[in-house]
């Protein structure tokens, strides 16, 4: 094994927390539950849960493993081990591709939780109380349409989101997860309990759980996998550099499995939270992201304490995009200190800066270039960033690393770091890396390209 040159976590715990955090975000809210709801409840889930297993830990587990035998940054690592491993340093480009979606997909990831964060008070405040859906959409599309007002959100969570990464791995990132993400279990079983109390939870747990295997077909199959690889944060540079911090007498395809299960967990309680809710005060379940910023606040107005329960919602969810948010920080960071040197809180302001001011292309997306389509077609700038990160970058990205882990990585060094040696385990994993993962996302790519 390589000698690490990047810090370490101080503890396997503290690293599950932090890759957690990374894995659980905004999508774990509300699309989770709503494709699994619509999409046959306990069938999707175990559709979910069998691709979970067969492409996102196969794919983690790679990357984890990259990580951790580079012991450098994103693109330090991959160049290294492709210069060592695969016949060309341009392997680096992999890492660089990652970093760059992580800059991209930050730029408009802390817009919308922005959006998340200008609800806590709002619900705190009771402006919810007796609204119906015409008010708390006028509410919505008051947010959108003021630049000023979606600016000074966005800069408040990208503050939030420098303050942490710039405390180091230890100082900020590790202290952060380790407090934020027990902080989201708790608010999480705190609004499922209540949703007992208030809600229709019988319905809503059969909304979720109950299975109907007529509604599985090959697109609801491969919606699974991409929810599935996009959950766990792969193909970012995120756990490339995660890994590099990760201390060699952790395994790692047993921390995979239950960073994995937690997500998942996350994901399902997350829906216990709020399908309850919605069935108990007549609201439509199908409504994606209407759901939590138009429809939700319409029953939070009505329930009792509702000002109360909305308002540690959208705490919630502004926790869960922050954990995620330092996440997609940190390999950039990480790459600018690794590469170029110089002092890790000027690299957390400067990238952070970096993304701050991509981030008006999607604020603008939404008001004053609201009819600008750069491309023709229906795409708006901010459809077009989110659909080239998305359904491109990072699939892409995802399936790359899985084809060097797998094909590239000498299989001798992958079964030290897998810690298992040549065990059924571990071919296993290396059959699913080399051939089942790489085909089930470049499926997902195209499918998404179509």
């Amino acid at each position: 094994m390589v000698q690490q040159s990047a810090p370490l976590w101080s503890s396997r715990f503290a690293f599950v927390m932090a890759a957690v955090g990374s894995a659980v975000g905004l999508g774990n809210v509300w699309k989770f539950p709503y494709m699994a709801g619509t999409g046959g409840g306990a069938a999707f889930v175990a559709v979910y849960v069998g691709c979970v297993l067969l492409v996102g830990v196969p794919i983690l587990v790679a990357e984890l493993m990259l990580g951790r035998r580079g012991g450098k940054d994103p693109v330090g690592t991959m160049a290294g081990l492709g210069a060592r491993f695969g016949g060309t340093p341009a392997w680096g480009l992999v890492g660089g591709a990652g970093v760059l979606t992580a800059l991209l997909v930050l730029s408009f990831y802390s817009v919308i939780a922005g959006w998340a964060l200008a609800y806590v008070p709002k619900a705190l405040g009771g402006v919810f109380a007796g609204a119906d859906g015409t008010a708390t959409q006028a509410a919505f599309a008051g947010l959108l349409g003021s630049p000023g007002t979606l600016l000074a959100w966005h800069t408040a969570f990208m503050a939030a989101t420098v303050f942490v990464v710039a405390g180091g791995v230890r100082g900020g990132v590790e202290r952060a997860s380790t407090w934020l993400m027990p902080a989201l279990f708790a608010m999480l079983l705190a609004l499922v309990g209540y949703g007992m109390v208030a809600g229709d939870f019988a319905r809503g747990a059969t909304y979720l759980l109950k299975p109907d295997f007529s509604k599985i077909d090959g697109g609801l199959v491969l919606a699974a996998a991409g929810q599935a690889f996009f959950s766990l944060s792969v193909g970012l540079g995120t756990m490339l550099a995660y890994g590099s911090y990760l201390p060699a007498d952790v395994s790692i395809p047993r921390t995979s499995v239950v960073i994995a299960l937690c997500d998942t967990a996350c994901a399902i309680l997350a829906g216990l939270a709020v399908f309850p809710i919605v069935f108990a005060y007549g609201l439509d379940p199908s409504e994606g992201p209407g759901l939590v910023f138009v429809t939700l606040p319409v029953a939070f107005g009505q329930m009792p304490a509702g000002a109360l329960f909305g308002a540690v919602f959208f705490a919630l969810l502004v926790v869960a995009a922050l954990t995620s948010a330092v996440s997609l920080l940190e390999p950039v960071v990480a790459w600018g200190t690794g590469r170029h040197g110089g002092s890790r809180k000027a690299w957390a302001a400067g990238v952070g800066a970096v993304a701050w001011g991509l981030g008006l292309l999607t604020i603008f997306s939404f008001n004053i270039w609201a009819d600008v389509r750069p491309m023709g077609g229906d795409r708006t700038v901010f459809d077009w960033i989110d659909h080239l990160t998305s359904s491109v970058m990072l699939p892409l990205g995802g399936a790359l690393l899985a084809v060097f882990a797998g094909w590239a990585l000498p299989k001798e060094v992958s079964a030290a770091e897998f810690g298992t040696g040549d065990t059924a385990l571990f071919r296993a994993w290396r059959f699913l890396v080399r051939v089942v993962a790489p085909a089930a996302v470049l499926g997902v790519l195209l499918d998404r390209l179509t």
